[in-house]
């Protein structure tokens, strides 16, 4: 068990030390150890003059997380009819950070998992940096089923809307990252990168989400010179808004 942890550790090292690389870091973030985390989501009273308003909740959608999941890959869900699996949301159902993209890759229904290939090995890598795993973040897509083209089909965006929100608002996270254009559609009503280099508050029943809008992985292995913003935005994302 020891060699499997001490394995596991160095793996994760690397891949934390392999993004800082990518993204051209050159400075530590601290000289003094950081609790991540600690940083308070600000009040909704700091959000007043921007704050969206409360989600109005779906009464036909399921009130308890495991529930839920099992409900978003149903038949009651506009993409029911699409091919393809329903890929459902991994991670802790109370994780202090959640991670929202817009929908599987290809290669991801073969696994039966989101971001998974080169997609998610840049993924986890941009996790390491911050001192996350998947093991400790929620992570789901505005689509259970990738959309033909790799599309969100307009008609059906503000429902996938809704859903989106009330599952944000059932894992009640401290921070939410929202990876692409169709995920900040979803929840900030705007396109990204217009969304970026800023904390967006989000209200639900249980208090205020504090949200990041960033680039998908796939959106940076197109575009390296872009992993120096997105670095930018995994700071904001943990709470250091000053660097």
């Amino acid at each position: 068990m020891g060699a499997d942890q001490h394995h596991d550790w160095m793996g994760s090292v690397a891949s934390a030390l392999d993004w800082w690389q990518e993204a051209g870091v050159d400075t530590l973030v601290d000289e003094a150890p950081r609790d991540w985390l600690s940083q308070p989501v600000p009040s909704p009273a700091t959000f007043a003059a921007t704050a969206a308003a409360p989600v109005q909740i779906v009464d036909a959608m399921p009130a308890a997380l495991a529930d839920f999941i099992a409900w978003r890959t149903g038949d009651a869900v506009p993409e029911f009819e699409w091919r393809g699996l329903s890929i459902a949301a991994t991670g802790p159902a109370d994780a202090a950070v959640m991670v929202m993209v817009d929908c599987p890759d290809a290669d991801d229904g073969a696994a039966g998992l989101l971001m998974t290939g080169a997609t998610g090995a840049l993924f986890d890598r941009m996790l390491a940096a911050i001192g996350l795993s998947r093991d400790v973040v929620h992570l789901a897509a505005v689509c259970a089923k990738r959309p033909v083209a790799g599309r969100m089909p307009r008609e059906v965006e503000a429902r996938l809307s809704e859903i989106s929100k009330h599952h944000i608002g059932l894992v009640a996270p401290k921070r939410l990252l929202l990876l692409g254009n169709a995920a900040s559609r979803a929840i900030l009503g705007a396109e990204m990168p217009g969304t970026r280099g800023r904390l967006h508050p989000f209200n639900h029943k249980v208090g205020t989400t504090g949200v990041v809008a960033s680039f998908h992985p796939r959106f940076l292995i197109e575009k390296p010179a872009a992993k120096a913003e997105a670095w930018k935005d995994l700071q904001l994302l943990m709470g250091d808004a000053s660097k």
